[in-house]
C-alpha cells in the first residue's frame, strides 16, 4: 500500500510564499499522475494542480500564474510552489496519486491520498 506524506504547510501573510512537498513511499503507475487538492471549511474539495508524466501540468484558474507543480523522480516527491498567496488560498492541502483521467480535478479519479497539510494566509 503506497503512502503519501505531505509537508511544508504553515501560516504566512498575504503575498508570501510556501512550498508544499509530497513524498510517495513507493513508485508505481499511479505516481506518474499526481495531483494537489485543497479543502476549506464549509467548501468542497477542489483540484488545485496536477502533473502528469513529469511535465504536463494543469491548474485551476484561481492559482494559474501563482502556483507551480513539479516532480522530482529521484526523490519520489511532488512539489507545489505557491507564490503571492491570498487569504482565499487558506485550506487544508492534500496530494493524491492515481491513474490519468480526462478531467484531472475530479477527486474520485485518485486512489491514494496524503493526510493533508494546513495552509493559512492572513491579510
Amino acid at each position: 500500500q503506497m503512502q503519501l506524506v505531505e509537508s511544508g504547510g504553515g501560516s504566512v501573510q498575504a503575498g508570501g510564499s510556501l512550498r508544499l512537498s509530497c513524498t510517495a513511499s513507493a513508485v508505481n503507475a499511479f505516481t506518474n499522475c499526481m495531483g494537489w487538492f485543497r479543502e476549506a471549511p464549509g467548501k468542497e474539495r477542489e483540484g488545485v494542480a496536477r502533473i502528469y508524466n513529469g511535465t504536463d501540468d494543469y491548474y485551476v484558474d484561481s492559482v494559474r500564474g501563482r502556483f507551480t507543480v513539479s516532480l522530482d523522480n529521484a526523490k519520489n516527491t511532488v512539489y507545489l510552489q505557491m507564490n503571492n498567496l491570498k487569504p482565499e488560498d487558506t485550506a487544508m492541502y492534500y496530494c493524491a496519486a492515481g491513474p490519468w483521467g480526462p478531467v484531472w480535478s475530479v477527486a474520485t479519479t485518485y486512489n491514494y491520498w496524503g493526510q493533508g497539510t494546513q495552509v493559512t494566509v492572513s491579510s
